[in-house]
């Protein structure tokens, strides 16, 4: 992927990862534009000189809207960054975790196929283009206090998979970030051995401007997650991180 020539959106591009990555593509002379929902954040990214677009991806009229307002003042965008996402703590054996399965579910899944379908008429148009999903180690590898995000990172996981196999021969690729656990949006208070951010970004862009671009963008510390099963460490790697489970305020004390 040559970096320095883009036209890119990310969509969750106001903070951590999603910032990080518009960053160093501007910096290495992509145009670049970012979607999210918070105006203040909108507007503190507006005057570094990305172009802002209120987006909630929960929301197909807002995706839509958004859609034609990237398209009116970006027509050559030709890449798309999936970055919407949140994580939560459930309790399986309290039902009132549902509330925060299906929030999970319509932001990390639906809201990424909100997208997807939003710009995909588009890339297929230009016959070349790159949509880049994101989803987690944890899609490989389960963390039990967050099942619903674990979930729906596996099913972004599939469905960008799907996606590279009906646009294949359209000139549109996808590409499949699958971060650790990094130094972000407090992960380092959790997690104390959290990649930090900077290396992060740097591991990515690295990876990304590979030839050819790789399918799935593994930087090293997240390869013992995606590759778990395969090296026979996966029964063992979930049963220690089940130990995480005492986060719950109904295991503690």
């Amino acid at each position: 992927m040559d970096l320095s020539n883009r036209t890119v959106l990310v969509v969750g591009g106001t903070s951590g990862i999603g910032r990080e990555l518009a960053r160093r593509f501007a910096a290495a002379g992509s145009t670049v534009a970012l979607g999210g929902r918070r105006p203040e954040a909108l507007s503190e990214l507006a005057q570094e000189g990305f172009g802002t677009f209120g987006i909630d991806v929960t929301d197909s009229v807002s995706v839509a809207r958004a859609r034609d307002a990237v398209l009116a003042q970006y027509p050559a965008l030709d890449t798309v960054v999936t970055m919407s996402g949140v994580m939560l703590l459930e309790d399986l054996r309290d039902s009132a975790h549902f509330e925060a399965a299906r929030t999970t579910i319509d932001t990390n899944l639906v809201g990424t196929i909100r997208v997807i379908d939003a710009f995909t008429p588009h890339l297929v148009e230009r016959g070349a283009g790159t949509f880049i999903t994101v989803t987690s180690g944890i899609a490989f590898l389960p963390f039990p206090p967050m099942p619903t995000y674990a979930a729906s990172k596996a099913a972004v996981h599939a469905y960008s998979e799907a996606l590279r196999a009906q646009l294949d021969g359209t000139g549109v690729s996808v590409v499949e970030l699958v971060p650790p656990a990094v130094a972000t949006a407090g992960q380092e208070k959790v997690n104390p051995l959290a990649l930090p951010l900077d290396d992060f970004g740097a591991e990515v862009m690295q990876l990304l401007s590979q030839d050819p671009t790789p399918e799935e963008i593994l930087v090293d510390r997240v390869l013992m997650h995606r590759w778990a099963e395969r090296d026979g460490t996966y029964d063992d790697l979930v049963a220690q991180r089940s130990q995480a489970l005492t986060m719950l305020p109904s295991r503690q004390g």
